[in-house]
């Protein structure tokens, strides 16, 4: 950035009154509520947003900052625009060009907290103590790091495991506490050496010039609190400030915006309080609920026109969380129908749970519910914690239904994508330690532990990087064998490389290519005979693919450093199951939301840990997963559950008490519990009588007994479907029982020889047979061990089972 942002004279075509008249009457401005376009006019001054769930928050957001520009009150370089994610940044981007009805350019600070610092500490890095160059740590090489100042600690690491210190830090990064200044409270953590090992973990940090996430705002807050000139400087630069999801920062990223908008005060925060779900990773509800105190005179808008989700589910979600006290409050409303009403539907056990959804999602497909066909896309199961996937994931693969898993493993997080992206890292900057303890041996090179530690100490005692240490290893003969001349080969690539990157010899997907092949990884790969040998050569093709997007071998590393984001998937209609987490931002025609038990929902952990706290944040979370519904959603709730093997009794939530009557179509079958009919009944048998709530009384109505009847298991589509393949030929198929059984001694049907299919990996023959375990040599996948129940006997190889 230079100096020209602060002192070239903007001129506007035409006075900047006449702009600003005919801004207000631009097509850009068609569609705005009332409410939304006090939001985008109000330029001046502090502004909160508060935006309920599905208001248009980002249609205002992006509106705002077109009104910036139409107007002439701020060119595209002064509007700092922050985001937590990466495809929020795009989606923001993209819709300002839209209604510019051209491609934005010269917008450099339009971005996440993270990606906007690095820029930041790049050009500063030097006032911070680090070169231009610094390596960004993912979690695996933080770990290594950590474990080693653990080890020198004599710290028992199965005690006190390096990821626990990660978390410690990592807490006190996101209050911007720095080893000196973390409070006396805290120095008890980590057996009273945990501040001790944070400041010896930064200054190793310095030394190989490298910086964890956390660093990214520390170093550039600490830059601005010691250096006003600098301060002042982006303050002259960054005029206007816009934040999305102000409700999810944290003290660190609260103070950096402090800092920036202490001069003008020109910052707009778009959130909801009633959606801050992240106080478990450093979020700060507190922030956006003090915005008045912080910014007085602050103008405060409330964006609670609905475009989502119909009149029940907005009246259920509402109902719920008015319980909540630290709120600044609002009422969601549509102009749209009341639609159906919320369903609540309890169950005897979990896995009885998972049978009715499973069998409501294939009725909602062809539309045997009296309502029109819904597809599997526009679905989705969200749950309070990952262990409830389990039982849904059984029931699909047995029933043939297609779905995914929304945050699993991410492409970057592989094994061979790690090895690669360590061998980039070294090019980039050759003094990355870790990157090079990573593959130093990878792939085999003859270079055991005592070869490592010999460069270790090379480097330790003359303070130089591990490649430094090797290359004087090396000079010295300190080794023997064919490791010596590996090791040498691999420092001269390894110069060889980094004068590549600096010359810009070759295009850096060629680079990677060359590294890649000249390290020996591909060919590693390649002569690897296990099953797993060819995907992971895909993966890197895949990888080098990934380059091509990118201006160079240090975009793309900071890329993957900071999204890590594989977007990758199939083109089948799926049902999508996720966490009600990671189901923020998203939302689905219909939603299931199983689990509402006390202990599970809301979390017994959540409440033992933070009190009235982490109660208030539970039930923010089912707020925004009622909210994710557009036109049904439907609640559920079991009286056992098996929770890591171990069945368990619960009660329902008491989030279900306060469902508002008048949204809720209660669904449960009367005598679920026994002991009679009805929340009475249940309430006599699990020892709660005269607790149950006005919409659990509502169960004992007679007329449930259709409905009971009409979601009844064995007359559904997936259990035909089971019964018809089973008749057609033999399988393992799990008992469809609703009394709670478990088989100790499950024996599989099926026998060494005989020919089986897997949803997954295909055909396969089984070699072999322990109990209800099977060993598989698949045709493409190769060899697995797979539990009987997950397959099906093959019949002709062209019959296809599902």
């Amino acid at each position: 950035m230079s100096d020209s942002y602060e002192d070239d004279a903007f001129e506007a075509a035409v006075p900047l009154s006449r702009r600003a008249m005919q801004a207000a009457s631009a097509p850009y401005m068609d569609g705005l509520n009332p409410a939304q376009r006090e939001a985008v006019e109000a330029l001046e001054g502090p502004v909160l947003m508060l935006a309920g769930a599905g208001t248009g928050k980002t249609k205002a957001l992006t509106t705002r900052i077109v009104h910036l520009l139409a107007t002439g009150t701020a060119r595209p370089n002064e509007i700092l625009a922050v985001t937590f994610t990466n495809k929020a940044a795009r989606e923001m981007k993209n819709r300002v060009g839209r209604l510019m009805g051209e491609a934005v350019e010269g917008m450099p600070w339009l971005g996440t907290f993270h990606a906007i610092c690095v820029k930041l500490l790049r050009r500063h890095a030097e006032l911070a103590g680090l070169k231009t160059n610094f390596t960004i740590l993912d979690t695996d090489d933080q770990l290594r790091l950590l474990k080693q100042l653990v080890a020198a600690h004599n710290i028992d690491d199965k005690r006190w495991p390096a990821r626990m210190l990660a978390g410690i830090i990592d807490g006190w990064k996101n209050k911007a506490w720095t080893p000196e200044t973390v409070p006396t409270a805290e120095h008890g953590a980590y057996d009273h050496k945990g501040v001790e090992i944070y400041a010896e973990y930064q200054a190793r940090l310095k030394t190989l010039n490298a910086v964890d996430f956390g660093d990214l705002l520390l170093h550039v807050i600490g830059i601005f609190q010691t250096h006003e000139d600098v301060l002042e400087q982006y303050r002259r630069w960054f005029r206007y400030i816009l934040v999305d999801e102000y409700q999810d920062t944290n003290v660190a990223q609260y103070l950096w915006l402090r800092l920036l908008a202490g001069g003008h005060k020109n910052i707009c925060c778009v959130g909801d309080d009633d959606q801050s779900i992240y106080g478990w990773r450093g979020a700060e509800v507190g922030n956006i609920l003090r915005f008045e105190e912080d910014f007085p005179g602050a103008v405060v808008v409330r964006l609670e026109q609905n475009y989502r989700s119909t009149g029940h589910i907005l009246g259920a979600a509402s109902g719920v969380i008015a319980a909540n006290k630290g709120r600044l409050g609002k009422t969601l409303f549509t102009d749209g129908e009341d639609g159906e009403k919320v369903r609540l539907i309890g169950h005897w056990d979990g896995e009885e749970e998972a049978r009715w959804i499973g069998d409501e999602i294939e009725a909602m497909q062809v539309g045997t519910r009296g309502l029109d066909p819904i597809s599997l896309d526009q679905m989705a199961i969200l749950v309070r914690a990952s262990h409830q996937m389990r039982a849904f994931e059984d029931r699909f693969l047995t029933i043939g239904l297609p779905y995914r898993v929304i945050g699993g493993p991410r492409f970057y997080e592989r094994m061979e994508i790690r090895d690669a992206m360590a061998y980039f890292r070294l090019a980039v900057s050759p003094d990355d330690d870790l990157a090079f303890e990573r593959i130093v041996n990878t792939p085999k090179r003859g270079l055991g532990d005592k070869a490592v530690q010999k460069i270790q100490i090379a480097a330790r005692s003359n303070g130089v990087s591990l490649h430094e240490g090797a290359r004087l290893v090396v000079a010295m003969k300190g080794i023997g064998g064919k490791g010596l001349a590996a090791l040498r080969e691999l420092i001269e690539g390894i110069d060889r490389w980094s004068a590549q990157v600096r010359s810009e010899a070759d295009t850096h997907v060629e680079l990677a290519e060359m590294i890649l092949d000249e390290s020996g990884y591909t060919g590693h790969w390649q002569n690897d005979k296990t099953p797993e040998a060819p995907g992971r050569l895909e993966n890197l093709k895949e990888l080098v693919k990934a380059l091509e997007g990118f201006e160079n071998l240090q975009g793309f590393l900071e890329h993957v450093s900071l999204i890590m984001d594989n977007e990758a998937d199939g083109a089948e209609e799926k049902v999508s199951i996720m966490t009600l987490h990671a189901a923020k931002g998203l939302e689905f025609p219909a939603v299931f939301l199983p689990g509402w038990e006390d202990g599970l929902f809301p979390s017994q952990r959540s409440m033992d840990e933070s009190g009235l706290k982490g109660l208030e944040e539970e039930r923010r979370l089912a707020y925004v997963g009622i909210t994710r519904a557009e036109r049904l959603c439907t609640i559920s709730f079991a009286a056992n559950r098996r929770v890591y093997g171990q069945w368990q009794s619960a009660l329902p939530s008491r989030f279900i008490d306060e469902l508002p009557e008048d949204h809720v179509e209660v669904l449960t079958p009367p005598g679920l519990y026994g002991g009679g009919y009805g929340a009475a009944g249940m309430a006599s048998s699990m020892g709660m009588a005269g607790a149950a709530s006005p919409v659990l009384n509502a169960m004992a109505g007679s007329d449930l007994h259709a409905k009971a009847a009409e979601a009844n298991v064995y007359n559904s589509p997936g259990w035909r479907r089971l019964q018809s393949r089973s008749a057609e030929r033999p399988m393992s198929q799990p008992k469809e029982s609703r009394n709670m059984v478990i088989d100790l001694d499950a024996v599989s049907s099926f026998g060494e020889g005989d020919r089986v299919f897997h949803q997954k990996f295909g055909y396969g023959e089984v070699m072999g047979v322990e109990g209800d375990k099977l060993d598989i040599e698949f045709d493409k996948a190769g060899s697995k061990k797979v539990v009987a129940r997950f397959v099906i006997a093959a019949g002709s190889e062209g019959d296809v089972p599902f």
